[in-house]
């Protein structure tokens, strides 16, 4: 289904230019943009993807990675096609690089998963497996349609969107977690086909204009970003800029789609990149994608009591209070928490929404 789209304008030449985000593409008729969903049809850039999805899931909060909001809650998990990055090492690509006809089995209004989110007991929707960004006008009216059922909207996202984009997608949001894929230009232009600078901006404009709970996820792969000089770079300048309590995950990479030649994490390396951003004032830093217990529960940064115990997405001891405080000091630990946590635990449950 095509959709009107708002970020764009005509150019002299005849073309249009897509503003959603910093690539911006410059359209003749007919002709779609780097994410291949958005296109120049009529004269106006629509959205090719309008509610359609590549599937959806019932997942623990905790795997998008959340770790302070809501924990233990269930997720209902979807995304589209397309993407306006290319990272050679995406896990998602056969998503993130379809042309959507291949991929988009599922048709769904926003009423329609706003409906299946509270049927099933999920506390959120959650737009992932490919950016939000490319189907921005979709997951804004899903949003809408949640947050009138009292549910919350989680964009798991990249951060690469221009401003007045960013400004429109995050207000309808109540959760991001940004990967932040490295911390170099380099990184960004060889691996990424993208720049670093307009992921800082994103970053900076959710933690400090923004109500949206804000996590970082930062993928580690041997010899291209997992440097001691790169994490330390990082960490550095995401204690300066985004302070100590937003939470930063090292999550471990595995070979895939165009980076099959560079091998698994080491959980060392993770171990390794936790130590240093501790040691940079960080206070809630968090291994992913390896059994890490200790490096994956939560504790007070006051007293370093054990406040969340996990084990992979799994919640075991609690000891939080009313309004997120340490049961041993009474410390303020941030997110957004209830007085129990949730009890969904592991499971993932795959769904279909009739059109």
């Amino acid at each position: 289904m095509n959709h009107p789209t708002r970020y764009w304008h005509a150019l002299p030449d005849g073309r249009v230019q897509c503003d959603v985000c910093p690539r911006a593409c410059r359209l003749h008729e007919g002709q779609r943009g780097f994410c291949f969903v958005r296109a120049c049809q009529g004269g106006k850039v629509v959205l090719t993807t309008y509610g359609r999805s590549s599937g959806f899931c019932v997942d623990p909060i905790e795997k998008k990675p959340l770790n302070h909001f809501l924990p233990g809650t269930s997720v209902l998990s979807f995304g589209t096609a397309g993407c306006n990055l290319g990272c050679k090492f995406c896990q998602n690509w056969d998503i993130s690089k379809s042309r959507e006809i291949d991929t988009l089995a599922d048709a769904a209004s926003p009423e329609q998963i706003a409906e299946t989110a509270s049927r099933l007991g999920c506390r959120s929707v959650a737009f992932t497996y490919n950016d939000p960004v490319v189907f921005l006008e979709y997951a804004i009216d899903v949003a809408d349609a949640c947050r009138a059922r009292g549910l919350k909207a989680v964009a798991v996202t990249a951060g690469y969107v221009s401003p007045g984009a960013r400004e429109e997608l995050f207000a309808h949001m109540d959760a991001a977690n940004v990967d932040l894929k490295g911390f170099t230009e380099t990184f960004y232009a060889k691996t990424c086909a993208g720049h670093l600078r307009p992921v800082l901006d994103t970053l900076e404009y959710l933690v400090h204009e923004t109500e949206v709970w804000v996590e970082v996820t930062t993928l580690l792969i041997p010899g291209l970003n997992d440097s001691d000089e790169e994490i330390e770079a990082e960490t550095r300048w995401y204690a300066e800029h985004l302070g100590p309590d937003v939470p930063l995950h090292f999550t471990a990479f595995h070979p895939d789609w165009k980076l099959r030649d560079r091998p698994p994490t080491p959980p060392a390396t993770l171990t390794r990149a936790r130590a240093i951003a501790l040691a940079n004032g960080l206070r809630y830093v968090y291994t992913g994608n390896v059994h890490d217990r200790a490096g994956q529960s939560t504790y007070c940064h006051r007293c370093g009591a054990l406040l969340i115990e996990r084990d992979w997405y799994s919640l075991g001891t609690w000891n939080l209070t009313e309004g997120g405080r340490c049961a041993a000091c009474g410390e303020r630990c941030p997110g957004v928490f209830e007085e129990q946590p949730g009890t969904w635990g592991a499971r993932r449950l795959p769904v279909r929404i009739a059109a």
